[in-house]
């Protein structure tokens, strides 16, 4: 069981880059938390696991209940410390050498390819792996295997901001600007984020615009971040796109445009208008509930205020209409003159680990690394150089995560999956349909540190190391690279992903050397390969590192000091100005009706992280909590026959599962919400629309139509055969 200490003094401390004497007692070693994408800095105590924060800019000496006990997972009995393997598909997981679990693989790969090509291989990665592992995964599917087929969680995360940020800005970035600014910020606009939950050290930056009345909080829910706000805006879900429509009609109409700045650094505010024109505040109001006098006073804030921004996060992104509604927020904050502004912005609050990191370097089913796309031939010529290879023997884009879940088995799909860092079968939507879909595969490879709903499911399961056993860099929400130091060993019989790479790539025929298993070789080739990239890595070193260096990608030669503030001179377009993009409301996929009258929407609760396959084995946030719940306004449960703690069932299109009711009476009559941490009958992922975006192919999570009821809605069969 891991345990907490006051934080020490700096000098006591093995430096952001020291050596680790992971033998010494009480050595510690100065590195990050495994968690969310605010990376907060601490300490471990190599010889008891003891771990306390680090003054540092982002947490500023604080973690959450996440990062106290963090350590816990390093010595959990549900620790994957073996190699496990099937000797047939109805048989259960059992010990094997690492010798015969790879060979497996490989022989099963080499099998497959031979009779149904490289495409029937798939890689599913995740934004929890460092840069190293990112980059190198990319690079085994594309070259070891030769696959298109990769992609990654990410998808599921940050693809709608990203798609919306490149279109407006011409690069996507998270956060163009050091978290820190925001602590001198006058009026702060968060749409769908909650991290008073999702990131608890996040919040002391809001203390001063809260404090001054500054803060503005959108979100269906009443959330302990929404009650901080000066102004909460609480729209039906699915119905954000509208209100960013209605608040930049409200700028026009009451004079807050910053024209100036529109004139001279920006382009395609009258398309943007001629759309939002139709959408004056009072109509905006009887679709969304928002009233029109809160549109109109949350815009005054942000216009009047001297250093103002906007901040999305999932809440406003994991849409069918995702990447138009961030485009919409983004034109709100052109034409308050906010983007490239000193002292104001707008960004995007990744969620993931390494949620920015994992999608620059290669395994998003349409980017090489350094954010190049793949069908660019220039690009495509360059990575291939770094890599040794022909530039023709790259393939092309491959599917999206969903697309590429729902294609496993199928005559066209991938025929064997290896899965890297995530478990799809809690956190992609239409649960039970993937569940199905990776039980229709020949093979399925799962490399884990814990032995997840997914690994529960694989014919190989291979252990590997965690963030305290292992070097390896990780980029933040506002792009700054950090390096995670190794702590500990791990447990004799775990390798590191590298190591299961560099393995498998060997058995089937490449030379050893192309695929290195030490982080800082890796990191190397992926500085080339990112040089003159739109994500530049190229000057970043773990020696720059290691000596204590702040460095915001880009970064593009050895001596230059990185990038905190992006966009201050011009956007990254050719013509060097941000574009305002023209989008329209459409609303939601699946609208409630007769049958499901409710609306679902889902996010995460503050003891436990994304699928819970790792905080679900930690004591203290079990107790805290262990279960699924289900928010639900008190009269909405009375109507269905609950009360306070009973078991309900949700149900939609999809599927049903089951939760404690939880009365709220903040929330909305006609909503529902569910955290998605939770395995078995208790996802919430049972019931979600897999409806992509056309432009980012996000499923629309977090808005379906629902029904609540006190028994199992016997009736509601699967998807198809309810009518």
């Amino acid at each position: 069981m891991s345990q907490v200490t006051a934080p020490r003094a700096p000098e006591e401390i093995v430096g952001e880059g020291g050596t680790a004497d992971t033998g010494g007692p009480g050595a510690e070693v100065a590195t990050h938390c495994p968690y969310c994408a605010l990376q907060c800095a601490m300490t471990v105590t190599t010889r008891t696991l003891e771990v306390a924060p680090r003054d540092f800019p982002t947490n500023r000496g604080g973690l959450c209940q996440k990062g106290w006990t963090s350590a816990t997972v390093l010595t959990s009995p549900g620790r994957l410390t073996t190699p496990l393997a099937r000797p047939r598909r109805d048989a259960p997981l059992r010990p094997v050498s690492w010798e015969t679990a790879l060979d497996r693989i490989a022989a099963e790969l080499r099998g497959l390819r031979a009779e149904h090509g490289p495409d029937s291989v798939g890689v599913f990665g995740g934004g929890g792996l460092t840069n190293e592992k990112a980059y190198l995964l990319g690079k085994f599917a594309r070259v070891a295997l030769g696959t298109s087929q990769i992609d990654y969680n990410g998808r599921f995360c940050m693809s709608s901001a990203a798609a919306a940020g490149m279109r407006a800005f011409g690069l996507d970035r998270g956060m163009p600007f050091p978290v820190a600014d925001l602590g001198a910020a006058d009026a702060v606009l968060l749409i769908g984020a909650n991290p008073s939950e999702t990131m608890p050290p996040f919040v002391g930056h809001l203390r001063r615009t809260a404090d001054r009345g500054g803060l503005i909080v959108i979100d269906p829910r009443r959330t302990p971040t929404a009650e901080q706000a000066a102004l909460h805006l609480q729209p039906t879900p699915g119905t954000d796109l509208a209100l960013a429509l209605g608040m930049l009609h409200a700028a026009v109409l009451d004079g807050l445009v910053d024209h100036a700045y529109v004139q001279s650094r920006t382009s395609g505010l009258d398309a943007a208008w001629r759309a939002a024109a139709a959408w004056w505040p009072e109509r905006v109001e009887r679709v969304t509930g928002v009233s029109a006098a809160d549109q109109h006073a949350a815009v005054r804030l942000l216009a009047e205020a001297d250093r103002a921004y906007v901040l999305t996060a999932r809440g406003t992104e994991q849409h069918s209409d995702g990447a138009d509604t961030v485009s919409a927020w983004i034109n709100l904050s052109l034409a308050l003159g906010l983007p490239g502004t000193p002292g104001a912005g707008f960004g995007c609050l990744t969620g993931q680990g390494n949620g920015q990191g994992g999608r620059e370097h290669g395994q998003k089913a349409d980017q090489l690394p350094g954010y190049r796309r793949l069908d660019d031939p220039a690009a495509r010529a360059h990575v291939a150089g770094v890599w040794g290879v022909d530039p023709a023997e790259l393939p092309g884009p491959g599917r999206s995560a969903y697309e590429l879940l729902d294609a496993l088995g199928r005559d066209d799909g991938p025929r064997a999956l290896l899965v890297f860092g995530s478990n799809p079968v809690v956190s992609a939507p239409r649960a039970a349909h993937v569940q199905e879909r990776l039980a229709a595969l020949d093979l399925l490879v799962v490399a884990d540190v814990v032995l997840s709903e997914t690994a529960e499911a694989a014919d190989v399961v291979l252990p590997v190391t965690q963030w305290a056993e292992e070097d390896g860099t990780m980029t933040s929400l506002e792009g700054r690279v950090l390096l995670r130091r190794k702590a500990v060993d791990p447990p004799p019989r775990v390798r590191s992903d590298l190591d299961v790479l560099h393995g498998l790539a060997v058995r089937l025929g490449q030379p050893p050397e192309r695929f290195p298993v030490v982080a800082d070789t890796v990191f190397e080739e992926l500085r080339a390969a990112s040089a003159g990239g739109p994500a530049d890595y190229s000057g970043i070193s773990h020696a720059r590192l290691r000596a204590g260096e702040a460095l915001h990608w880009p970064v593009p030669h050895p001596t230059h000091p990185g990038t905190p503030r992006m966009f201050l001179d011009s956007f990254a377009h050719a013509d060097g100005r941000a574009r305002f993009i023209a989008v329209d409301y459409r609303g939601p996929a699946e609208p409630p009706d007769a049958e499901f009258p409710l609306v679902l929407t889902t996010g995460r609760v503050l003891a436990q992280y994304q699928s819970g396959a790792q905080t679900r084995l930690i004591p203290e946030l079990v107790a805290v909590s262990g279960e699924a719940h289900v928010e639900v306004h008190p009269d909405t449960a009375a109507r269905a026959g609950l009360a306070e703690g009973a078991t309900a069932w949700v149900s939609s299109r999809r599927g049903v599962m089951q939760a404690r009711v939880r009365c709220v009476p903040s929330m909305r009559p006609d909503v529902l919400f569910l955290p998605f941490h939770f395995p078995g009958v208790q996802r919430a992922n049972l019931l979600t629309n897999p409806v992509l975006d056309p432009v980012s192919r996000m499923p629309e999570f977090k808005v379906c139509a629902a029904r609540l009821d006190a028994a199992h809605p016997a009736a509601i069969q699967r998807e198809g055969e309810v009518r």
